[in-house]
This record gives C-alpha cells, structure tokens and sequence, in this order.
C-alpha cells in the first residue's frame, strides 16, 4: 500500500469538494438573489442555477487531474472517471439540501465522498514503474 500515494490523493479529494461545494452553495445563493430581484418571475434564476451545478460537475475531475498532477503522481484515470461520475450523482442527490441559505451536502456524504476520492488515488492505472506506450 502506498501511503503517501493515499495522502496526496486524499489532499487532491479535499480541496477539489470544497472548492466544487462552495461553488454549487455560491452559486445557488446567486441564483435565490436574482430570483428575489426579479420579483420571482418564471425561471428567474435558472441560467445562474445552472451555471452553477454544470460548473461544479465539470471542475470536479479537473481539480482532481490538476491536484494528482501537481503532487507529482500520474496513472489518475480510475480516480477522475469515478469520482467525476460520483460528484455528479452525490451533489445532485443532495442539490436541494446546499440549495437552502446555508444549507450544505450532509457531512457524512462529503466524508464517505472523501474516503473514496483516497481509496480511488491509491489504485494506479499504470503499473509502477511503467510508461504507457506511444504507438
């Protein structure tokens, strides 16, 4: 087991959700804004409440490719596909719940989502010590 593997990939986890849950939280509260400043007319503040959740499901892997990177550590893909794919699916299961003024994800989600970003960063696609091969 590679420990410092598991680190680095739990860093990569950490600050991607919370970069990606304070944008979804930012998001909304813009969107509840221009609804009120609209005087609640139809599908005020959709584009922003759009916006916001597109955002987050597209920057999710990307901080997770771009944190791995950083720290140094390749073979990524089983960590960016899945945790994409479980982001997506957990963050819209619980849209309603960060869509409240200051509302949030349930702690226990973010942990279990965190636990398996780490599990994911310690499982390599490569095998060490192997380059992928240029053909």
């Amino acid at each position: 087991m590679n420990y410092v593997r598991h680190t680095k990939g739990s860093l990569s986890v950490v600050i991607a959700t919370a970069v990606c849950h304070t944008l979804m939280s930012e998001g909304y509260a813009w969107a509840r804004e221009t609804e009120t400043d609209s005087g609640g007319t139809i599908l005020s503040g959709a584009f922003e409440f759009l916006l916001a959740t597109a955002a987050s499901w597209v920057l999710m892997p990307l901080l997770l490719w771009a944190g791995m990177r950083l720290l140094r550590e390749t073979g990524n893909l089983l960590l960016i596909l899945v945790g994409g794919v479980v982001w997506l699916l957990a963050s819209g299961y619980f849209t309603d719940d960060i869509d409240r003024a200051g509302g949030h994800m349930p702690i226990p989600a973010l942990v279990a989502y965190v636990l398996l970003g780490t599990a994911l960063a310690g499982a390599r696609t490569t095998p060490t010590g192997e380059k992928g091969r240029s053909t």
